[in-house]
């Protein structure tokens, strides 16, 4: 855990220097000027701030891996193996995340990207690809799920497999809606995955427990600078990936039924959005007229459009958001031999 906490500062170090140069590079190429900004009207002061800051992440964490694990990799040893799983996870939903960026500002929908069908398309084969690889490498905890209080894993066999694809294409877009506020995804993002670093501590899977804690060092470097006033927002290449490849350690650890509770704000964020366009549809064919139970969605405009400032919805929801993953590592312990 000690060498893990240090990697996680290195990270840290690593991305923040890396961060003013990505700023330069989006700014340079306009990554972001034709970005719709979704929200209150006071959100429209970030349009042209420098979107796909999620690659500040994301790079760092994938070069500190492959570093750290060099000898594993090129030996081909089991943790070597295993390791290729998120990384792999995170390149691949980076990528997609960074077509959808790069046509918000050069495509046919300037400032919305993709549409929600073609990311679908994309992210679904995507996600039950993952879930059969993890299955046909038989990884630990592969093919079983933790249930709390009972010592011994259930497994499921090949029915974890379309179980598990949801769960990844599930929490890459629930994080991709939570990425709406100044340093709300990020704190959110870092707070789970610091979670799941104690869980797979628990299990003994140290290559696993010094990952998480590495995308906890790199993700506190982004808030450095995407801290409010941002100087740069995460993106769908940053918040697609780091949702994926936090489902993708879950499912790793076995423990991934406690993923709703550790990443609480994140589901309670893409509720509001099902429940709002569920009952907005209702109300207009029923009534004629569509009404909302928010005043916005995601959950996070409705509060800002309550009086909170956007300071306080990001350290309400972090507060929130630290006791679920609290709570999700103790009731981990309850099953934990």
């Amino acid at each position: 855990m000690g060498f893990a906490l240090i990697l996680a500062s290195v990270s840290f170090l690593f991305a923040l220097l890396w961060g003013p140069f990505l700023i330069r590079i989006l700014r340079h190429y306009d990554i972001g000027k034709r970005i719709r900004i979704d929200g209150p009207r006071g959100h429209q002061t970030k349009l042209g701030t420098p979107t796909m800051g999620g690659l500040m992440v994301v790079g760092p964490v994938v070069l500190a891996t492959v570093a750290l694990n060099i000898y594993n990799l090129i030996g081909r040893t089991e943790s070597g193996r295993s390791i290729l799983v998120p990384l792999g996870v995170m390149l691949a939903y980076s990528f997609v995340g960074a077509v959808d960026d790069i046509s918000g500002v050069r495509g046919m929908r300037r400032g919305e990207g993709l549409t929600a069908r073609r990311k679908t398309l994309m992210e679904v084969p995507l996600s039950l690809g993952i879930a059969v690889v993890i299955l046909l490498m038989d990884l630990q905890f592969a093919g079983q799920v933790g249930v709390p209080t009972i010592r011994e894993p259930v497994h499921l066999g090949w029915a974890w497999a379309p179980v598990a694809a949801v769960w990844i294409f599930g929490f890459a877009n629930a994080i991709n809606l939570t990425d709406g506020l100044d340093g709300l995804a990020g704190i959110i993002v870092a707070s789970a995955f610091a979670a799941y670093g104690v869980i797979a501590l628990l299990q003994e899977q140290i290559y696993l427990v010094q990952f998480c804690f590495i995308v906890v060092g790199a993700c506190f470097a982004f808030l450095w600078y995407n801290a409010h006033p941002a100087q740069m927002f995460m993106g769908d290449a940053g918040s697609l990936a780091l949702g994926a490849t936090l489902a993708t350690v879950a499912l790793m650890t076995g423990q991934w039924l406690l993923l709703p509770l550790v990443a609480l704000v994140p589901v309670a964020e893409t509720l509001s959005v099902v429940l709002q366009v569920a009952y907005f549809q209702y109300t207009k064919r029923r009534f004629g007229r569509g009404r909302r139970i928010f005043k916005m969605s995601p959950l996070h405009h409705h509060f800002e459009l309550l009086g909170w400032s956007e300071t306080q919805v990001v350290w309400r929801f972090w507060l929130v958001e630290l006791l679920a993953a609290m709570a999700g590592v103790a009731l981990a312990l309850l099953g934990n031999p």
